[in-house]
């Protein structure tokens, strides 16, 4: 790769759909129209892959970096375990299949990881220092931990144990637990509430940032709850993981 544009592009991997963009670094914004492909059901790691490489190649921008959100850990480039897609995934090395298909370098994070790194450089804690808890409230509970501008990658906070007994934090208070009891706003904060006390706890972070889809609607549940952490709701939402990705891709590719 011998010339760097101030661009990289960034490609969110979700259970319905692969998207992406070209992504300035200046300004975090798109630098072209997204290209989503639906995820086929069941695809094998080759079939993703291949994907993958059509959209970077549609952009006709060969010699950007490349990043890649999954929605699993990636520990030394490899997925030890997925949920949302094939299980042909576990053990898949996967920055090297991307790399050997794209013919180019790939970098992959978890998708929680690019979307909460994507808001401390861009979004809702641009410009702030310390540490940065994002929690991404939608399926499950995603988490991105960010200390001065580092990210600590792979938390998975929406698993911990409560006080209250409750032995999965996603399992009782994900957004998809919200719909799907019909909870009302007051007993879904209550219960966030429960999860946000352990949190500041365990990581007492200076900024926590909200993101999911249901934080269009965070007027309605934000308030109800109590933090010693300035509590706001995520700016850049859908476009989080393409722009992390894409951030983490080109900043490895200039170090």
């Amino acid at each position: 790769m011998t010339k760097i544009k101030n661009l990289a592009i960034g490609i969110d991997i979700g259970g319905s759909g692969i998207k992406g963009a070209p992504v300035s670094m200046k300004s975090g914004k798109f630098k072209a129209d997204r290209l989503r492909i639906p995820t086929p059901e069941n695809a094998s790691p080759g079939d993703i892959a291949e994907i993958v490489r059509t959209i970077a190649d549609s952009f006709g921008l060969p010699d950007i970096p490349v990043g890649v959100d999954f929605p699993a850990p990636i520990i030394n480039g490899v997925v030890p375990y997925v949920a949302n897609l094939s299980q042909e995934w576990k053990g898949v090395a996967v920055e090297e299949l991307f790399t050997q298909t794209l013919g180019r370098p790939v970098t992959v994070l978890n998708d929680a990881d690019a979307a909460g790194y994507a808001e401390v450089y861009y979004g809702a804690a641009r410009g702030r220092t310390g540490t940065c808890l994002t929690l991404t409230l939608g399926t499950g509970i995603g988490s991105a931990l960010v200390s001065d501008g580092v990210l600590v990658p792979n938390t998975e906070f929406g698993h911990i144990a409560l006080p209250n007994g409750e032995k999965d934090a996603e399992k009782w208070a994900a957004a998809s637990v919200f719909e799907r009891d019909h909870l009302s706003f007051d007993e879904w904060a209550s219960r966030l509430q429960v999860i946000f006390d352990a949190l500041e706890l365990y990581v007492t972070p200076d900024v926590l940032i909200i993101g999911g889809g249901v934080s269009k609607r965070h007027d309605q549940f934000l308030p109800l709850i109590h933090t010693r952490a300035e509590l706001i709701p995520a700016q850049l939402r859908n476009k989080a993981g393409i722009v992390g990705a894409a951030l983490m891709a080109y900043q490895r590719a200039t170090a």
